[in-house]
């Protein structure tokens, strides 16, 4: 499985951006999705994730509300829609598949594959 993450952009705060996680080869379905953000000399942190039904969909505390992660297995592809966009959210943001479901993953738990990133700027 290759992703191709794409959709970030610079925007103003209260802005919106979606983007989105292209993944290539089968079994996109077998896998719990994620997105990570990695700010500039800061580790990179989780965002949000579904496991592989929607029935488990968690995210960050600071991105509730804000922050709607969802999955399109037809399509293989995976999106984060994001809405109200704060400064504080700039950073490269990352897709990642993982056969396990994690509540609150950190980036070295077991993920399959990640992304190439894809950058988000959010200017005050």
């Amino acid at each position: 499985v290759q992703l191709q993450a794409s959709g970030g952009g610079a925007v103003q705060a209260g802005g919106s951006l979606r983007l989105s996680c292209a993944a290539s080869g089968r079994n996109f379905v077998n896998y719990g999705i994620y997105w990570f953000r990695q700010a500039p000399g800061k580790e990179r942190e989780f965002v949000a994730g579904i496991g592989r039904t929607t029935s488990f969909i968690f995210y960050e505390d600071s991105v509730k509300g804000r922050f709607t992660i969802s999955r399109d297995n037809a399509k293989s592809t995976m999106y984060l829609q994001m809405n109200s966009l704060k400064p504080e959210d700039t950073a490269v943001y990352y897709c990642a598949v993982s056969r396990n479901v994690y509540a609150r993953p950190k980036a070295s738990d077991d993920f399959a594959y990640w992304g190439q990133g894809t950058q988000v700027t959010v200017a005050s």
